[in-house]
């Protein structure tokens, strides 16, 4: 709706005035109306045949009669709200009893929340079925409860979207499910236990382990109680400021081939401290163990450069 002001008279020397070519100053105003929905009633009128004395209702369109008693924006307001939103049911009942002025059951928003997901289903299935095809991804996992069952929702990060998978299991099955046994595409995780069984079932795919992990457990041992874990911890842990100055200062290299050459370098220096110069204690141990076992998983954003050398876009 757009409101128009103009003078009756010249506010000056109430001589008349006419429109000019400048632009109008212009003030937007957003309000909810007072009643921001629409109630339609459909009657079906009784009609009686005294030829036939039979009784008849005009028929309505299909798509009305699937529709049910909330229109296709209302119940879409209603999967946004519970599913991006993440409101309760008590909550959304609230809100559209004090904002919207419609009262619902909660039996009612359930169906509507199905509806939602059904219609979302073909979607879904799309993007599963594509997963596989992709060349990378950026996998991660998080557990929570469903009714008390332990519960694990899986998040397969594309460039173009993600793809979120709840599961009762957090091993490698899950991923064998999704992406199948042929995947041949780059994919970015943390160093946890499922992933490298996965790597080991499928010799196709090459992982890149999340470096920011790696930091955390670096930073262990330098607040270690052992002085030979913290010395060696902080040695590492200037190697890998070393290495991510080098990636933030991408810019500063004249050519592709020399970031690259000075990523490798930074590189080497890291997996010396790490696997040649640890110490002889436990802690130590199991790190260069992993670094001299995995040490190409951990640097393939070097000669990979499409994969990044954090798992953080799944995160």
């Amino acid at each position: 709706m757009v409101h128009e002001y103009r003078y009756v008279a010249c506010p000056c020397c109430e001589g008349r005035l006419q429109d000019s070519e400048e632009p109008p100053k212009v003030q937007q105003r957003v309000e909810l109306t007072a009643q921001p929905v629409v109630v339609e009633e459909h009657r079906q009128i009784a009609q009686i045949c005294r030829r036939c004395n039979q009784v008849f209702y005009h028929p309505v369109a299909v798509g009305l009669q699937k529709a049910g008693l909330f229109g296709p924006q209302l119940t879409a307001l209603v999967g946004f709200i519970k599913g991006a939103c993440h409101m309760s049911f008590s909550t959304i009942r609230k809100f559209f009893r004090d904002v919207i002025g419609v009262p619902i059951s909660r039996g009612q928003l359930a169906k509507l929340v199905q509806k939602v997901s059904a219609s979302l289903e073909p979607v879904y299935q799309e993007l599963l079925d594509q997963l596989p095809s992709e060349a990378v991804l950026n996998v991660d996992e998080t557990g929570h409860k469903d009714s008390g069952q332990r519960m694990w929702t899986w998040a397969f990060r594309a460039a173009l979207y993600t793809v979120f998978k709840v599961s009762p299991s957090r091993g490698s099955d899950v991923l064998l499910e999704v992406l199948g046994q042929e995947f041949s595409g780059l994919l970015g995780c943390d160093y946890f236990s499922a992933y490298r069984k996965y790597a080991r079932l499928n010799e196709n795919v090459l992982l890149q382990f999340c470096l920011a992990h790696f930091i955390r457990d670096v930073k262990f041992l330098v607040e270690h109680p052992d002085p030979q874990n913290q010395a060696y911890g902080q040695r590492l842990v200037d190697d890998l400021r070393k290495l991510f100055g080098t990636i933030h200062r991408r810019e500063e290299y004249a050519s592709d081939a020399t970031f690259r050459q000075a990523l490798t370098r930074a590189r080497n220096a890291l997996l010396w401290d790490a696997t040649l110069e640890a110490p002889a204690t436990k802690e130590a141990d199991n790190l260069a163990e992993r670094f001299f076992q995995h040490s190409e998983s951990h640097f393939r954003f070097i000669s990979e450069p499409e994969i990044e050398p954090t798992n953080n876009l799944a995160e």
